[in-house]
């Protein structure tokens, strides 16, 4: 069972005191145990109130998956502070957006991430220091730490900030703690803004702990498990599904700053990894690995993907060739603290091939027409979700809150789903993803679903070009099995033997890699580009 606490400034005190000498992560500057990392937090959170940091106040933190991005954000979070993570794929404008729509006071980042330098592209799009603030224009920041590396102009390195706590009485530090609410703020987390600016999703501390602990239920995380967490730490998966839940459960962390499949698998050798979580590109990869068996897997246990169509053969090779006793799916949104339904471990192959599980505990889901009248099992509709863990809304942003949630409380999420006698859900696509060819309906995902099971197809990704004739037509965007030699007339030949004629892609396009987020969700929007060019 997760440790029982109602907000996030609780969590490092209940998780030193149940884990102790347990280890609790493992970076690359060692290792480091639960009552070890409760002293680090502790001690940052005393240096954020030596900064000044007041309740309520927004601690930014732009860098890669590092032990001390945990250690930061649990600090802040500790004396009242919000987190406000930022992507490490921002270029500077991106970030500077941000920071200011949050209003952050203080960031914290590295000095560099493969070879991109965060604040000089921060300074290159608002402005260089002056004698009063580190970025020219952005009127609230007042402080950047840097986490790792060589201190800059107008920054304080980490042993600089942690020494900030020094000064600052422990009982000072334990009353900002209790001062901590479950409905206050933990964090604003940034949509990925596909739709246009991104709008901050709020999530209060109660939110973020029940979620978490639905999902660790539901998935099966152990105390005794071993964690590499591959998805960044900046997305809902890798923070809420990741070192939030490892926490809760007393699971080690193992933090991968770059998703390099040698190098997780060597990892997973390494660490006897048991718990490895990740979008199905990552699972695609690791299969398609042509070193794959040179790798001692046998210590995987626990594999648990997005909502995205996977293959039926790509569960059964996960079981079979990768060795997972639980391989399981769920969906969720950020705006709806990151998960609402999950699989269960004993569900069938088929049904976590094909579905994206039932809600989890709290959860209510309902599958509406475009009037919003629910409709039965077996009917596709829009997909919407109602419950505690949906958000209050957008930071600042009441009109777009508005247009998410509606008078009753039902989060609309823009999804387009179909449920199963069972009560499974099935994410069939986003609504402006939906192709209508020659007036017929036609989702992207089922598409992508039926021609992934090629096995000339390692990553698919299918979107609508314009056609004068049928108004829209597909067009399939293909990463081919390295050495296959398929080509685009035999891929679209095998796929009409298989679907109707109106859903079949009307060309193929081969690349050697799809455009993907951070968080492994391919950027349709620029295949669009691509297709239209």
């Amino acid at each position: 069972m997760p440790l029982s606490v109602t907000t996030l400034a609780e969590l490092p005190g209940a998780a030193a005191a149940a884990f102790g000498d347990r280890v609790a992560v493992v970076g690359d500057t060692g290792r480091v145990t639960y009552r070890e990392l409760g002293d680090q937090i502790r001690r940052a959170a005393g240096a954020f109130v030596g900064m000044g940091l007041e309740h309520g106040d927004r601690v930014a933190i732009w860098a890669q998956n590092l032990h001390e991005w945990i250690v930061a954000a649990l600090g802040a979070q500790s004396v009242g502070g919000v987190l406000v993570p930022l992507n490490t794929r921002y270029k500077g404008e991106e970030a500077a957006y941000i920071l200011r729509k949050s209003g952050a006071r203080v960031l914290c980042t590295v000095d560099e991430f493969l070879g991109v330098r965060f604040l000089g592209l921060l300074r290159g799009a608002a402005g260089a220091p002056t004698p009063t603030r580190p970025v020219a224009d952005l009127e609230e920041l007042t402080d950047v730490v840097l986490l790792r590396g060589e201190p800059l102009e107008a920054t304080r390195n980490w042993g600089d900030f942690l020494a900030l706590g020094d000064a600052v009485k422990p009982e000072s530090v334990a009353g900002r703690a209790k001062a901590v609410g479950p409905e206050d703020l933990c964090d604003i987390l940034f949509t990925s803004g596909t739709t246009g600016l991104p709008k901050g999703v709020m999530t209060s501390h109660s939110q973020a702990l029940r979620s978490t602990a639905c999902w660790i239920e539901a998935v099966g995380l152990r105390t005794e498990d071993r964690y590499l967490i591959v998805n960044p730490f900046f997305h809902v998966f890798g923070y809420r599904s990741g070192w939030l839940a490892s926490l809760l459960q007393g699971t080690a962390i193992h933090p991968e700053p770059v998703l390099d499949i040698p190098r997780v698998l060597a990892q997973v050798e390494q660490h006897r990894i048991t718990v490895l979580p990740g979008p199905p590109t990552l699972y695609q990869s690791i299969l398609a690995h042509p070193d794959l068996d040179r790798y001692d897997l046998s210590s995987l246990r626990l594999g648990i993907t997005g909502a995205a169509a996977i293959p039926i053969e790509l569960v059964r090779s996960a079981h079979e060739r990768l060795g997972f006793e639980s391989f399981g799916t769920g969906y969720g949104l950020t705006e709806n603290s990151g998960t609402a339904t999950m699989t269960r471990p004993t569900d069938e192959f088929e049904t976590v091939a094909t579905t994206s599980g039932r809600p989890i505990a709290n959860v209510e889901l309902a599958i509406v027409d475009i009037d919003g009248t629910e409709l039965p099992p077996g009917s596709p509709g829009e997909i919407w979700l109602r419950g505690p863990n949906v958000m209050p809304g957008y930071y600042n942003d009441p009109e777009a809150t508005a247009e998410a949630i509606d008078a009753d409380g039902w989060l609309h999420t823009g999804d387009v789903g179909v449920l199963d006698a069972a009560g499974n859900l099935k994410v069939t696509d986003r609504i402006k993803d939906m192709l209508i060819v020659g007036g017929f309906n036609v989702y992207p995902a089922e598409v992508e679903s039926v021609l992934s099971a090629h096995p000339a197809v390692v990553h698919i990704a299918v979107v609508g070009m314009s056609d004068e004739r049928l108004g829209e037509v597909g067009r399939a965007f293909v990463v081919r099995t390295p050495g296959d030699r398929t080509t685009a007339e035999e891929l679209i030949a095998w796929a009409r033997e298989r679907m109707a004629n109106f859903k079949v892609p009307r060309s193929v396009e081969f690349l050697d890699e799809l455009p993907m987020t951070p968080s492994g969700k391919v950027q349709k929007h620029r295949l669009r580009d691509l297709a239209v060019r």
